[in-house]
């Protein structure tokens, strides 16, 4: 067994904890990030459709499979390495955000083989417009920063008890900016939207990424209890300056 499950977990403002301490923080930011790329690349634009009996045909976006893990990896982050740290890992995923959205927008409009009879799909899954963009970069800054916020707030105010009112109620509150901005601002009056199935898709993104947080409840408890024992330190966002623009811990 690792030597970590029988160290003591030692209280401590945010302030106090010094740089480089952390065993494992590492490893969540790059699951973190690499989580965000892949349901932005993969699922984000993609309509998909389920019939619920009694009510009919259901509409929601295929993104919201694997992207509120973020939001858990985010809370995780928070809850373990506190507020300033969690910071770090949102700028950390901006830019990566960006600099996919710029190596796509390179890479479509490169000019193909004239052999090559694949553009039009490739431009078709990989070409996003300057809304998709601009909508994701904006939901998920506005949504990440928003639910660290409010969970690292939270913890102080319930003195580190009761975990999941503050994982699903920070999941609601970054949610709610996250399903409110994305959408609308990405696909509002787009062929093939009406205002109908944009309000749709909204609610259910909204719906299913909180119901996602409070299932993966019991996993958030594992994952957050063995880091504490593994790092031997549970932090607390006392005296944090919680602007969002900043990089530094």
């Amino acid at each position: 067994m690792d030597r970590g499950d029988h160290q003591a977990t030692a209280q401590v403002d945010a302030r106090d904890v010094a740089g480089g301490q952390f065993r494992y923080f590492d490893v969540v930011m790059a699951a973190f990030v690499t989580i965000l790329l892949l349901s932005n690349l993969i699922g984000a634009s993609k309509r998909a459709v389920l019939d619920v009996p009694g009510i009919g045909t259901w509409a929601f976006g295929a993104g919201v499979v694997f992207f509120p893990v973020s939001y858990i990896i985010g809370d995780i982050l928070t809850e373990v390495y506190g507020y300033a740290r969690a910071r770090r890992v949102i700028w950390t995923g901006f830019a990566a955000l960006l600099f996919m959205a710029f190596m796509a927008w390179v890479v479509v409009a490169l000019p193909p083989d004239a052999g090559w009879g694949g553009q039009a799909a490739y431009r078709e899954v990989f070409g996003s417009t300057w809304r998709i963009v601009l909508a994701s970069m904006t939901a998920f800054w506005v949504g990440e920063f928003a639910n660290s916020f409010v969970l690292a707030r939270m913890k102080v105010w319930t003195e580190g008890r009761h975990l999941w009112t503050r994982t699903i109620g920070s999941t609601i509150v970054g949610q709610a900016f996250d399903s409110l901005i994305f959408y609308p601002l990405a696909f509002y009056g787009q062929p093939g939207w009406t205002t109908a199935q944009l309000a749709q898709v909204v609610l259910s993104q909204f719906l299913l990424k909180t119901l996602w947080e409070a299932l993966l409840t019991p996993v958030t408890y594992a994952v957050v209890g063995a880091l504490k024992r593994r790092e031997g330190i549970d932090v607390f966002d006392r005296g944090t300056d919680f602007t969002p623009f900043r990089t530094g811990v």
